[in-house]
């Protein structure tokens, strides 16, 4: 089986669909369908099959994307063993971050990376975690977050690494009658209009906890997902909101961490398999693992007084 095919069919699982693996591979949709029907022919079995007006992978199909991930990673080790004999790292890498989680480290990650060797190429983008495993087919790390009871984001096909627990605490106004206090039960936010962000973050999930906790539906006035127009809005009295601690910079805000509920967000880089054992990619991943453990030793010397969950 030629690895090229093989790389074209790994690319089909990622995207979904021929006109998505075209543009990623700067081929035309026949010659991407062309080289599919080669490779079900090498492998003796039918690859794709209808799926309405769209076609899908076989079980045979996942199957062989399973191996052509072993494949592809090995070719990808190959190259790796080439580059130590090269001496230093080298490359290009491709990093995408989630806009709150870039602006906490891409600041220490980038200039870390500067003398380095590795051409460092970022990309903000405002995903779920369960997008991270297609963002894979386009980065080579994905900076993402979760709930702290969610899963991890690893699959067979995904390694996951956390780097730190960043709690999610209420802001409120200055002028708001909770204002100054130093930690804030579920029960107590019942009758609140909160702003949140969109579903599938750990921000409204944690959201969702507090009304399983105080069995009050939250009244949602806005769903935003830029934490700057949230502190904002926060400001102005209109809502208060949940936020994750270090991401709070207007300092007129009260943060009141909740008790009885588990409020946090873990941050996690998602790789391929094996990526780490590249030079370039083990540089970067090492520069986010000492930028997250310099942003939560600094979160500890803050003159405001923290609690953590």
């Amino acid at each position: 089986m030629s690895v090229e095919r093989l790389r074209v069919l790994r690319e089909f699982a990622d995207r979904g669909t021929i006109a998505a693996v075209a543009a990623a591979l700067s081929m035309t949709p026949s010659a991407v369908s062309q080289q599919l029907k080669v490779l079900a022919k090498e492998a003796g079995v039918d690859l794709l099959e209808p799926d309405g007006r769209r076609i899908r992978l076989t079980d045979a199909g996942r199957a062989l994307v399973m191996r052509a991930d072993e494949v592809l990673a090995a070719m990808d080790r190959a190259m790796i063993e080439m580059a130590h004999y090269r001496g230093s790292p080298r490359g290009r890498v491709r990093v995408a971050v989630f806009p709150s989680g870039g602006a906490l480290l891409l600041p220490r990650v980038l200039p870390a990376m500067a003398d380095s060797g590795v051409d460092v190429v970022a990309g903000d983008v405002d995903l779920p975690p369960s997008e991270v495993p297609r963002l894979l087919a386009d980065y080579d790390v994905v900076l993402t977050h979760r709930d702290e009871r969610s899963p991890s984001t690893a699959d067979p096909r995904v390694t996951s690494l956390m780097l730190m627990r960043e709690p999610i605490d209420v802001v409120v106004a200055p002028t708001h009658r909770f204002a100054g206090r130093t930690s804030i039960a579920p029960a107590e936010l019942a009758e609140e209009t909160w702003l949140s962000v969109r579903g599938g973050f750990p921000v409204d999930d944690v959201l969702r906890s507090i009304a399983t906790v105080t069995g009050v539906q939250p009244r949602i006035a806005q769903r935003l997902n830029d934490f700057r127009l949230i502190e904002a809005m926060v400001a102005a009295d209109y809502a208060v909101a949940l936020m994750p601690r270090y991401s709070v910079v207007n300092p007129a805000l009260s943060s009141l961490p909740l008790t009885g509920v588990r409020a946090a967000r873990i941050f996690e880089l998602a790789t391929r398999p094996h990526a780490a054992r590249s030079p370039a990619i083990g540089a970067v991943l090492t520069a986010f693992r000492t930028a997250a453990r310099e942003v939560a030793a600094e979160s500890l010397l803050r003159p405001t007084v923290r609690h953590e969950n």
